[in-house]
């Protein structure tokens, strides 16, 4: 039997996202119909986020040592933390017991649920049992996941690259690659090969720490990159002209103290730029939080903002009706408190979701 839904409030729609006053009628799901007029309805309609990359393998780690502590200041040490195969990220999830880390996994999934994403992309590592760790930790969970797997080895053969490799996009989205330089180059070959024999997306870190794996990342032609933080005009108008969408991680970067993604030159060249939250043991998956630091820092335009947490998101993702509310399409929405005491006073529903909204103002979601 279906049922109909009707709610009334401040509505962003549209991919190219505008504030109405008015209703949206859901029938099992599907928005049927919006409408304009006054309400005196205090509620914001919106879009759930989509966080486009995330390791929340690592969840089972969220206080680590990040670096060396000079006076009263920490200089962080990226490859310390994250490069493969030594990393303390690395060891820990070796080191941990594949239930302890399912549950961790379970708990950030549920974290990001109730924080309002409805979508999130996992570089997951481990190879095969990694991937089917995650698959583990999503049973049930009301949240759509890619996952990016990462073999777990590369010194056997070609074949026995190419073997593990298929094996893995049995149970993956694609491939999700720590960098150019963190693996055998013939092997990162190879597992380009066979993500394009079985049409299915490369994704790779590019440009986090330096520039010196930007050449080789763009040379293997990848679906998409991850962070270039350090890429220079000339990396930004090949990746613009070869429309290669970038997904960066703003809060990541800082606390890893590489430096702040060119964002702004990103969007002036037209590249989708989409956002995400990275390593759960250096942040929370919080969405709210990377909308507060691109505006306020980073002093992007809100919508655009708006629109790399959703959206553009989605899109690179290529999760189909995600993103942007319109009649027809049956995204999740969540339901925020437009008079709780921090949103109290708002005039624009968008700009004051993008500049202040909390996990907290978030009423319910709707699926």
């Amino acid at each position: 039997m279906s049922s109909e839904q009707i709610i009334y409030g401040k509505i962003i729609q549209g991919p190219e996202p505008e504030t109405i006053e008015g209703y949206i009628c859901l029938r099992d799901g599907v928005i049927t119909d919006i409408g304009e007029e006054n309400t005196s309805s205090e509620i914001i309609i919106s879009p759930c986020l989509v966080n486009s990359h995330t390791h929340i393998g690592d969840s089972v780690i969220k206080d680590p040592i990040l670096g060396n502590i000079v006076g009263n200041r920490v200089e962080p040490d990226l490859d310390l933390l994250v490069r493969p195969p030594d990393g303390l990220k690395h060891r820990v999830l070796q080191a941990t017991p594949q239930f302890k880390l399912i549950e961790a996994m379970k708990r950030t999934i549920s974290d990001m649920i109730a924080t309002g994403t409805s979508t999130f992309a996992d570089f997951r590592e481990g190879g095969v049992p990694g991937t089917l760790a995650l698959k583990d930790a999503l049973d049930n969970k009301d949240i759509v996941c890619r996952i990016l797997g990462r073999i777990s080895g590369t010194e056997g053969s070609k074949t026995d690259i190419e073997y593990e490799a298929e094996l893995l996009l049995r149970e993956s989205y694609g491939f999700g690659i720590s960098g150019s330089r963190d693996m055998d180059w013939a092997a990162l070959e190879t597992i380009r090969e066979v993500a394009i024999s079985w049409k299915k997306p490369f994704f790779i870190h590019a440009g986090e720490k330096n520039r010196s794996d930007i050449d080789p990342a763009l040379s293997l032609d990848p679906d998409v990159l991850i962070h270039m933080t350090h890429a220079d005009p000339s990396d930004l108008r090949q990746v613009a002209d070869e429309q290669k969408p970038v997904i960066v991680c703003p809060r990541s970067n800082f606390i890893t103290g590489v430096g702040m993604s060119p964002v702004e030159k990103m969007l002036d060249l037209g590249v989708n730029v989409a956002i995400g939250t990275d390593n759960v043991m250096l942040n929370s998956p919080n969405m709210f939080a990377e909308m507060e630091v691109l505006r306020k820092i980073f002093n992007i335009d809100d919508r655009q903002v708006f629109k790399m947490c959703t959206l553009n998101g989605a899109s690179i993702l290529n999760v189909n009706k995600v993103g942007y509310i319109a009649k027809g399409l049956s995204p999740k929405i969540m339901i925020l408190n437009g008079s709780s005491d921090n949103l109290n006073g708002i005039t624009d529903p968008l700009r004051g979701i993008v500049r202040r909204a909390r996990p907290d103002d978030i009423l319910t979601i709707i699926n």
